[in-house]
């Protein structure tokens, strides 16, 4: 990935990151899950890695994105726009992992797709997949 988040995530994030997280249900998006230092995250419905993040210790504390790789078999992830992967990444591990609103990211991501041709349907797709995005 070109463009990694900046965020630093604390020592308590990174324990609750390395649990990950199941789908619920059918209206959930992602599965995420962690071996060693590496975060994958997975498509629920079909299984497919869209996202691996290998994770770093901080001087200091906390945790950083070192690395990251995305999906970019059309066949198995639509997304072309390195910017909104990166956001989409941090967004997942934010909201979804750790269920923090993460406003921001939320915001950053829905100006992205107003920028793009066929941005709507972008759009509808992210409110369903975002919990508490509606």
């Amino acid at each position: 990935m070109p463009q990694l988040p900046q965020r630093i995530w604390s020592d308590e994030d990174w324990k609750q990151i390395q649990l990950g997280y199941a789908s619920r249900d059918m209206d959930e998006k992602w599965d995420v899950f962690t071996e060693g230092e590496v975060v994958f995250l997975h498509r629920s419905w079909t299984g497919n890695g869209v996202f691996s993040a290998t994770f770093a210790p901080v001087e200091g504390g906390g945790w950083r994105i070192a690395s990251a790789v995305f999906e970019r078999d059309a066949k198995r992830y639509r997304g072309t726009d390195d910017a909104y992967d990166c956001v989409m990444l941090e967004l997942v591990i934010s909201a979804i992992v750790l269920g923090q609103p993460a406003s921001d990211l939320r915001s950053k991501l829905v100006e992205s797709t107003r920028r793009k041709p066929g941005s709507a349907d972008a759009l509808a797709n992210l409110i369903q997949l975002i919990p508490g995005a509606a």
